[in-house]
């Protein structure tokens, strides 16, 4: 076991740089925050050199790996914040889904969900902590290394975002079996969209407890929804996942914006 095994949330270094969550939080800042979403990448090369010849998703399960992909950026940039490495799939892994990186195609899901039978297969209750505790311990450790130079974010994939793929089975151009499920069987579509938000909120705030200082929320297949459809499928359940979360935070004396 490795010293960074037993690191715990909590004794972090004071935070020297609060441009991005006051930015968040609506507060005036000397500059504009600036951050990117890929920002651990592959346009580094010590990123391409680090995940050479190794599974994406064995390196998502490696806290030590995630910490040190997190922190390269800022050796090369003066960025306002972090955000921790990992992917919006590990969410259907942990509900029971075979997801695979593929070279020269990306995630795959061999076994997508087809009917509404198919939800049968997914696990009823997730163990969030159990299954997603290698975000947590990643988060943890980053946090721990980073030495307050700049606040560390974590993150998810929303509800319809993760719906599409675990339909798709993959990245698509049109999303046109997500949305035929949407169609053809919409009491299955909300079930899915309330099993997977109820994840989420689990997994957001077992991140903030593990010591993530911002959430953000990745509905990334947005714009393939019309405006009925994004009213029905997508906006409900960002705004419980908001709700839920914040309360919860709330209750527990916690200021993190999302």
């Amino acid at each position: 076991m490795s010293k960074d095994t037993l690191i715990l949330p909590k004794d972090f270094p004071q935070l020297q740089n609060d441009t991005f969550l006051r930015a968040a939080r609506g507060e005036e800042t000397e500059h504009v925050p600036v951050w990117c979403m890929r920002q651990a990448g592959r346009y580094l090369p010590e990123f391409r050199e680090s995940r050479a010849g190794k599974d994406f998703f064995e390196t998502c399960r490696s806290p030590e790996a995630c910490c040190e992909l997190t922190l390269q950026p800022l050796r090369r940039f003066p960025f306002d914040a972090a955000i921790i490495f990992s992917d919006i799939l590990v969410v259907p892994q942990a509900m029971g889904m075979d997801v695979q990186m593929v070279p020269g195609k990306g995630p795959t899901f061999p076994e997508p969900l087809k009917e509404p039978e198919d939800l049968q297969r997914l696990r009823v209750k997730v163990d969030v902590a159990k299954e997603l505790g290698y975000v947590f311990k990643a988060i943890t450790l980053t946090r721990h290394k980073i030495e307050g130079k700049v606040p560390l974010i974590g993150f998810t994939g929303a509800p319809w975002t993760l719906m599409s793929y675990m339909i798709e089975g993959g990245g698509s151009n049109t999303h046109s079996k997500a949305k035929h499920w949407l169609y053809r069987h919409p009491e299955a579509s909300h079930m899915l969209l309330r099993m997977l938000t109820d994840v989420i909120v689990e997994y957001l705030l077992g991140q903030v407890a593990a010591g993530a200082q911002a959430l953000q929320v990745f509905e990334s297949h947005a714009g393939i929804l019309g405006p009925v459809e994004f009213k029905e499928f997508s906006l409900p359940y960002l705004r419980d996942i908001a709700r839920r979360v914040k309360d919860k935070l709330k209750e527990a004396g916690q200021d993190v914006p999302m």
